[in-house]
């Protein structure tokens, strides 16, 4: 058998530094370590038992074959009367897309409109994946750093700095993962002042947290503030974060008819169609009570609230408060350049997140994974004992530090 070399598209990319703490953390705990984790980034909380129901009930009735590509008529329904309370927007059938997870409809998208030299503005700190799954569909990531203090947020300036003719996407991610940071109607409207003078540019709003939103009222949108950019945005969402259902994965985003038409095409020769079973669960989460997500948010309040002023009391740490999503941004330039007991300098934020794990067994994910450094990002969908224990062991880490 001839000796295997993988295409170029994976030797471009790399694996999700997300997914390999994750599987770090579970390797340790194999090995008989207890380990503190706040790498997760998915709730802590089951999936509500109504949401669970109406699966088995799928189940009984047999809706365990195909469904269309588009999805099934009750979850087309609720994810378009989900679109209208929360954007003041009509939408169509033609105009949704419904895909095994957020994630993959973000990188069907750019598999469906990217090609060579094709640029993509990615503000950072950013996601892990998108710089990623730009690479993987020919295109080029523009990484626009948007430090602390701009709130971690691309302001217009920046926006317009970026723009080229070659421009095709500009990422939008609110609240955001990695610092909960979100945009003000004010700031999105000078986002889309700016982006009116550029028409070859469309934005992806990654709106996967837009429930967890701890501000008053609900959060924005971008289409909301900017209806006339609404043939210009891709707003993708889906049940994993708000409801708890991210083993269900199921996605769904919402956009141009002829780019939706095209993304549904390539699913057609993908998966065919998200699980039938999951589509039914997703409706019931959309279309059902919403009390888990008011309940489930106010917890994300409390343990927020929590984190950020024990990490704030750490001398060499400090961290602003997130306004959405459920993680924390923690700026350690303080502690970069100081020595371990053993000697070895702390010269970067990974080395300092490798620290944490050895010295204090806490499990945390680097800034320069986000792209923005030194800083670490902190998951709070976790225990307030867990948060509680893990920020006393990190302080007790630092501390140690000369």
């Amino acid at each position: 058998m001839p000796e295997f070399v993988p295409a170029s598209r994976v030797s471009r990319i790399k694996s999700s530094a997300s997914v390999a703490a994750a599987a770090r953390v579970r390797e340790l705990k194999a090995e008989g370590r207890r380990i503190l984790d706040l790498t997760v980034g998915e709730p802590d909380f089951d999936t509500p038992d109504h949401i669970k129901a109406a699966a088995v009930e799928a189940i009984a009735r047999g809706e365990t074959k195909y469904t269309s590509v588009t999805g099934t008529p009750a979850l087309q329904e609720a994810i378009l009367q989900t679109l209208e309370l929360r954007t003041g927007l009509h939408y169509t059938p033609a105009e949704i897309t419904i895909g095994g997870g957020a994630k993959q409809v973000i990188f069907t998208a750019f598999m469906a409109s990217l090609d060579a030299g094709d640029e993509v503005i990615v503000p950072a700190p950013y996601w892990v994946s998108y710089p990623d799954m730009v690479l993987a569909n020919d295109g080029t990531p523009v990484v626009v750093p948007c430090g602390e203090n701009s709130g971690f947020k691309l302001t217009p300036e920046a926006l317009a700095g970026a723009i080229t003719v070659r421009t095709k996407w500009v990422i939008l991610n609110a609240p955001s993962n990695p610092t909960g940071a979100v945009y003000s109607r004010a700031e999105l409207r000078a986002l889309a002042d700016v982006l009116a003078g550029h028409p070859h540019v469309s934005v992806l709003a990654d709106e996967i947290y837009d429930q967890i939103y701890f501000g008053d009222g609900k959060l924005a949108s971008l289409v909301e503030v900017a209806p006339e950019l609404k043939d210009r945005v891709l707003a993708v969402n889906g049940v994993s974060k708000a409801y708890a259902m991210t083993g269900w994965r199921l996605g769904y985003a919402a956009g141009p008819a002829p780019l939706i038409a095209a993304i549904n095409k390539l699913q057609s020769q993908i998966s065919s169609c998200p699980s039938s079973v999951s589509q039914a669960a997703a409706a019931a989460a959309l279309a059902g009570s919403q009390d888990f997500v008011r309940d489930s948010v106010e917890t994300y309040r409390k343990r927020r609230d929590t984190a950020v002023a024990a990490l704030n009391a750490v001398k060499g740490l400090s961290c602003t408060t997130p306004d959405g999503a459920f993680y924390t941004y923690v700026n350690c330039a303080g502690v970069i350049g100081k020595t371990t007991a053993e000697g070895q300098v702390v010269s970067n934020d990974q080395d300092f997140t490798l620290y944490l794990l050895d010295a204090a067994s806490v499990a945390v994910i680097q800034g320069s994974a986000y792209g923005l450094g030194p800083y670490f990002r902190i998951s709070y969908a976790t225990s307030l004992d867990i948060i509680e224990e893990s920020i006393a062991a990190i302080d007790k880490a630092v501390q140690a530090l000369t």
